[in-house]
């Protein structure tokens, strides 16, 4: 079977209040959302876990705490935050991980979805969360092997980032101009704006984040005057309001500011549906015209300056723009001339290029190209990359030494007035 093509693209919108969990396959016309009571728009399903009393049955999102409420099972809330510190809870008199816990409620709502997730059905599993963290991946990496699936075909995404590939999945005169999004599933308004510079290639993307604080008693003037000052100076194109908060018939003079010259979608499954379309997305599986590089892309390209069959070339290590948390890059070269590797480094927002130079101290003195190296290149951040380099010596003729050479490349503190950026 060709996953890309027959495969399913599931998105999970994972919180520590409620999880959502959306899928596509390639000929739908959009993303659906999986309710769990049928025939309804009931996509939320509680982020919570219950054993019943006395056995090893356990229940998960509203059947956990119907039961946990009739008094035939214990419950666990905040399983995200408490499998991220692995607490030991007692549930029943007995002792669990939360980790363990955690996998047990990911297997549920997998289950919702009937087979899809097993065997070669799933393309990409995007998973999107408040923060990614190394922690995070660790953890649903854990729970996605845990149930048999391939950890490649994992993906951890934030908010932002499912918002960022929903919204350019819309209708083109849906973001002609800027995208806003406001989210109303707290005690605050989160927002983001979405906007495009048309003249680059691809196209880059900037998210401009921002929490605007609670709203109390009035909340309709509150909203109306948080929209006039976010969309301030903006051209808006459309709004998406997502989030319980907005349930309710309470916005009339907010919706009049909101629906000024623009289209305004209210609704809560946007960020599992965006979700599958970046499992697409990074599949491959679609044109994308755009590039974004929020907290979680590398921000730099790394490169070697190498020589292949008599012609300099640029080897790349490191993309700009990738999942730092995901990316890694390897190569083996042959050393010709000094114990020396230089590096170069490209902000992808700019065309010159910064050289950072690894002397290879001790290394044996041998003949030129007889001494061939691996290079592994792994980002322990958005900005800073872990490089690796060790001695494989040349075969049967020159022996390996072991030595292997460490050294971290960090756009830290550098800028473009220094005098080792070079053009």
């Amino acid at each position: 079977m060709d996953n890309s093509r027959n495969g399913v693209y599931l998105g999970i919108d994972l919180n520590d209040r409620y999880t959502m969990i959306s899928f596509y396959q390639l000929n739908m016309d959009e993303p659906s959302t999986i309710s769990t009571v049928m025939g309804s728009e009931n996509y939320q399903i509680p982020t919570f876990l219950a054993k019943k009393r006395g056995i090893g049955q356990w229940f998960y999102g509203t059947e956990a705490r119907n039961q946990v409420k009739l008094g035939n099972a214990e419950g666990v809330d905040k399983l995200l935050e408490r499998a991220l510190s692995e607490e030991e809870i007692f549930i029943d008199h007995e002792k669990y991980n939360a980790r363990d816990l955690f996998i047990i409620f990911f297997k549920k709502i997998l289950s919702i979805t009937g087979r899809i997730y097993t065997g070669d059905l799933v393309a990409k599993l995007a998973i999107s969360v408040d923060n990614v963290s190394v922690e995070v991946m660790e953890l649903m990496a854990t729970a996605v092997s845990k149930i048999g699936l391939d950890t490649s075909k994992l993906i951890l995404l934030d908010r932002k980032e499912s918002f960022y590939y929903y919204a350019l999945n819309q209708k083109p005169e849906l973001f002609i101009h800027d995208v806003a999004l406001f989210e109303y599933s707290g005690s605050d308004v989160i927002s983001c704006i979405l906007s495009r510079d048309t003249k680059s290639t691809p196209q880059m993307i900037k998210l401009e984040h921002g929490n605007n604080g609670r709203m109390f008693e009035d909340k309709d003037s509150q909203f109306a005057g948080i929209v006039s000052q976010r969309f301030e100076g903006k051209v808006i194109s459309s709004v998406y309001l997502v989030g319980d908060g907005f349930d309710g018939d309470w916005m009339k003079l907010s919706l009049q500011e909101l629906c000024h010259g623009r289209k305004v979608f209210i609704g809560k499954n946007l960020y599992s549906k965006g979700a599958c379309y970046a499992g697409v997305v990074k599949d491959g599986q679609m044109d994308w015209p755009f590039a974004y590089i929020g907290a979680n892309e590398t921000k730099m390209n790394l490169y070697l300056k190498v020589l292949v069959r008599n012609e300099m070339q640029f080897q790349t290590l490191i993309s700009a723009g990738e999942s730092w948390y995901e990316e890694k890059g390897e190569c083996e070269v042959i050393l010709d001339g000094e114990p020396e590797i230089e590096f170069w480094i490209q902000q992808p927002d700019s065309r010159e290029a910064h050289v950072e130079l690894l002397e290879l101290t001790d290394l044996p003195a041998r003949d030129r190209r007889t001494t061939r190296l691996r290079i592994t290149a792994t980002p322990t951040s958005d900005r800073d990359v872990n490089v690796v380099i060790k001695d494989m010596g040349f075969g049967e003729l020159v022996p390996t030494s072991n030595k292997t050479w460490e050294h971290t490349i960090s756009l830290r503190g550098q800028n473009e007035e220094d005098e080792s950026w070079v053009s």
